[in-house]
């Protein structure tokens, strides 16, 4: 007992009188002994290697691990139990999708759609659990590894190495008390020698601890070869991934492409017959780029209304209402039935009973006129 409490009597005084040489050294009142340039050099990388590391490490948790769960995992990663499965976000939205089409009809466009796009889903999310199992293991367990492992083994040897430096600059400032008060009284010799005694030990500690302190700091480079082997295998399995995911879209617009190819351009057409204006080409077929020749010119319909001797005046727009346009080319109206237009120009087009689909009705401002659909991109 007597013992123990002896031992937390040194070690309090021990810690004091490092705590004051501390504080003398900052406040520049002691002398420090300094490490050589070599080691001064490798503590710096150390700490380099160790910042950055944790960057990553953190940043790429962040890219594989985007929307911050709960620290089940964790638990988990330290109780050295299987991590439970755990559905990715592209898997979730897959099996949405084709919940939803369970609903809708499976037999339906849109039905069956979406358990093509679903199934494609869940596809990318296997992918997706591959890349992280694999990012995980190769990269991310390394630079754990080295941040909960190394590291520390290094930052608690460089502390030593800091006690042993304050310890050794405590030393010669005794020493140096001791010879002052040597000269003033031969009675001091005793604490000269002492003195000396004392700063040898700490030196040959310190020396030891430099060197050990040293050996483990060039380890680092060892650590960059590591960490360089992982960052190769990290970007194989990310490559994988990305290839894998464009594979899997590819084969989903080719699916798609083979199994809706009539049934978009139908259900275009059931939407246009049903706004009261025809559609015309679509703005993706219409839209040309600058310096395009524009379309030919519609033939002039046969019928009647739609004969030049038709009086545009009395033409009124259909109950269904109106819709605007772009127009696209500049048009010359060929007769006064027609409407001149200029590119780029906004006006306004409705259809009439038994008018044909090639032709709208166009007016801008107080003129009114036949337009061919080709020269125009209908806006919603």
């Amino acid at each position: 007992m007597d013992f123990n409490v002896k031992k937390l009597a040194s070690d309090a005084g021990v810690f004091f009188t490092r705590a004051v040489q501390y504080t003398e050294e900052k406040l520049g009142q002691a002398e420090k002994t300094e490490l050589d340039a070599h080691l001064e050099n490798l503590i710096a990388r150390a700490d380099c290697t160790k910042n950055w590391t944790e960057k990553i490490f953190r940043q790429t948790e962040v890219l594989l691990q985007p929307n911050p769960i709960d620290q089940t995992e964790f638990f988990y990663e330290k109780l050295d139990r299987k991590i439970p499965f755990r559905t990715t976000n592209a898997e979730l939205l897959g099996q949405y999708m084709q919940d939803a089409a369970k609903e809708f009809g499976p037999g339906t466009p849109y039905g069956s759609t979406l358990i093509t796009v679903g199934e494609f889903q869940r596809r990318l999310g296997g992918a997706e659990r591959e890349f992280l199992h694999m990012s995980a293991i190769n990269f991310l367990t390394p630079l754990r590894n080295f941040l909960e492992g190394d590291w520390k083994t290094i930052s608690k040897e460089r502390r030593l190495l800091e006690n042993r430096r304050l310890d050794l600059d405590i030393c010669k400032a005794r020493l140096k008390k001791a010879k002052l008060a040597e000269a003033k009284a031969a009675l001091w010799s005793e604490e000269v020698d002492k003195a000396e005694h004392e700063l040898r030990v700490a030196q040959t500690e310190f020396d030891r601890q430099a060197e050990v302190t040293c050996l483990l700091l060039e380890g680092i480079s060892s650590t960059h070869v590591n960490h360089l082997r992982c960052l190769h295998e990290f970007v194989e399995a990310q490559a994988a991934y990305y290839a894998q995911c464009h594979k899997h879209m590819q084969d989903l617009q080719k699916e798609l492409s083979s199994a809706n190819g009539d049934a978009f351009p139908n259900a275009f057409a059931v939407n246009a017959s049903t706004s009261g204006v025809s559609a015309g080409p679509s703005p993706l077929s219409t839209a040309t780029l600058p310096g395009a020749s524009p379309p030919s010119r519609p033939p002039n319909p046969s019928n009647a209304l739609e004969s030049s001797t038709l009086k545009i005046e009395e033409v009124k727009p259909a109950a269904t209402g109106t819709r605007k346009a772009k127009v696209l080319y500049d048009y010359d109206a060929a007769d006064t039935s027609e409407l001149s237009l200029l590119a780029d120009e906004l006006i306004t087009v409705y259809t009439v009973p038994g008018m044909d689909p090639d032709w709208l009705i166009g007016e801008r401002g107080n003129q009114k006129g036949k337009v061919p659909v080709t020269y125009l991109e209908l806006l919603s």
